[in-house]
């Protein structure tokens, strides 16, 4: 039986159509697919059958029938539920009030009933083996538990209809496995599950039907799984056939662009560090053991406790220990940020003005007497990262930052990074959010840089990428660096066990 049916629907944007012509069924009780490129279509499709966006034409059949769904309320209302990309949550709520939001009970005095709402979420975390501190401030709590709160959002309010979009973009490997269990078991009690990921090896273990959109329409559908590569969904992903990018010439300059000598910093302990002309030094370990304070001594963002900070640009070497991020960028310092909405991006300003907010005392985009913008030099750089990075959505450079899809986002802050002028390079989390295609292409970017003789230092939790990417490798477990050489001399199994903690003799 079909539990919801997409008939024909298009949506249109000024001209551009997002959906066209989408026909799609998700059968009750399983977990469908949904993959395709940044910008394919697919949070578009979720958000109409979530009544953010109404289609442009087509029908929506909800258990057999046809369905306007006019609001997320709505939505709610006949049980479907949203896991958003990117959290709805108010960070200084507990786990219980965000989940409640909305949907209280009350009692006489119209006075909140927090004692019935508790006991309705414990059963379904008994139910459904989600157990988190209902009490804990969510703003203080990991990324997995926010995760779990919006799960239990939509079982709190009784939805059937589940639908995750990238759901393990910001989760470590360990957290991706805890969560994939969680939707299995609640496919066995019955639920229907949409799937967006740009994780293939995820939809190859989790799905059991997979659609491909392209272009905002279905290219391919698969039934069954069961004899179907995941190279083969990446070629129709993309539409063409996709060569993995690998560094494989891990050779590099005795010459060294940029050192941490002794860094104490909060979880820091010591750390010393090197990176040389042409080479990429990549940190490997379980999110949360120092990658974010590192991110931020190293950005000027915060000042570490002791220790030094050298960099050796094309002006001589220096001791930038105590520079904050403005002064930091005229170091030809470039930064891929770990959090695009914290760090990367003005979410209400322009695509075109997010292009130049690291260059606004570069004289080339600001005349630097009048402190006037230079919009058309402005408008050609941001048309070029468009053009280079493939983001999609961006109208010319007029769209809104917020518009775009996550992937649009990050690629835009890629492209800015990469081409604006620079030495040192410090690239955290790159491809989170990102599809196959646009991932392959960011790593060749990255490879580039090696090849161009920047200095890089790649943090990332995705242990295929540092694999793919590294020539020296060092692995970070609780502040410490406790194990650090080329990426040669490790396996993946010693690298494995020193993420975990463990020091081999």
């Amino acid at each position: 039986m079909n539990e919801i049916e997409f008939i024909n629907i298009t949506k249109e944007f000024s001209g551009f159509y997002a959906n066209k012509n989408i026909n799609l069924a998700v059968k009750k009780g399983t977990v469908h697919a949904l993959v395709g490129e940044n910008g394919a279509g697919k949070s578009t499709l979720m958000s109409i059958l979530f009544g953010i966006y109404e289609p442009t034409s087509g029908i929506i059949k909800i258990k057999g029938n046809p369905t306007i769904i006019k609001n997320p309320s709505q939505a709610s209302d006949i049980g479907i539920g949203m896991v958003h990309q990117h959290f709805k949550l108010v960070d200084v709520y507990t786990n219980l009030e965000n989940i409640i939001l909305g949907s209280e009970f009350t009692k006489a005095g119209n006075i909140l009933d927090l004692n019935k709402s508790r006991i309705k979420i414990e059963i379904f975390q008994k139910t459904f083996n989600l157990n988190f501190d209902l009490n804990q401030k969510t703003g203080e709590a990991t990324v997995a538990t926010q995760q779990k709160v919006e799960i239990m959002k939509m079982l709190y309010r009784d939805a059937d209809i589940l639908i995750f979009d990238e759901p393990t973009a910001v989760l470590t490997p360990q957290e991706i496995d805890e969560l994939l269990k969680v939707i299995e078991f609640l496919k066995q009690k019955g639920k229907t599950i949409i799937f967006i990921s740009h994780k293939l090896w995820e939809v190859k273990k989790i799905a059991d039907e997979v659609t491909v959109i392209r272009h905002g329409q279905v290219v391919k559908h698969y039934p069954s799984l069961k004899n179907i590569s995941i190279s083969t969904i990446a070629n129709d992903m993309v539409g063409k056939h996709i060569v993995e990018a690998k560094n494989t010439d891990h050779s590099f300059s005795d010459e060294v662009v940029f050192k941490l000598e002794n860094v104490t910093f909060e979880k820091l302990k010591n750390v010393n560090l090197e990176v040389r002309k042409g080479e990429i030094v990549a940190i490997a370990g379980v999110e949360g053991n120092g990658q974010e304070e590192l991110e931020q001594i190293i950005t000027g963002i915060r000042k570490p406790e002791n220790g030094k900070i050298i960099i050796n640009n094309r002006n001589g070497e220096k001791d930038i220990t105590s520079l904050g991020v403005k002064k930091k960028n005229k170091e030809f310092i470039s930064v891929i940020p770990a959090y695009r909405h914290k760090h990367g991006l003005v979410l209400d300003y322009t695509i075109s003005e997010n292009s130049i907010i690291r260059r606004l005392e570069d004289s080339h985009m600001v005349n630097k007497f009048t402190k006037i913008i230079k919009r058309k030099n402005q408008n050609k750089f941001s048309q070029e990262i468009t053009d280079l990075f493939d983001v999609r959505g961006t109208n010319e450079g007029t769209s809104l930052a917020r518009t775009l899809s996550g992937g649009n986002q990050q690629k835009a802050i890629i492209g800015r990074e990469i081409l604006t002028d620079h030495d040192f390079l410090l690239v955290v989390q790159p491809t989170r959010g990102l599809d196959i295609g646009a991932i392959n292409y960011i790593h060749k970017q990255i490879i580039d840089e090696k090849a161009k003789q920047k200095a890089v230092i790649l943090i990332s939790y995705e242990l295929d990428e540092v694999i793919s990417l590294a020539d020296t490798i060092a692995v970070i477990n609780k502040g410490e660096i406790l194990g650090k050489g080329p990426i040669d001399s490790f396996t993946r199994e010693q690298i494995g066990l020193l993420m975990a903690g463990i020091k081999q003799d």
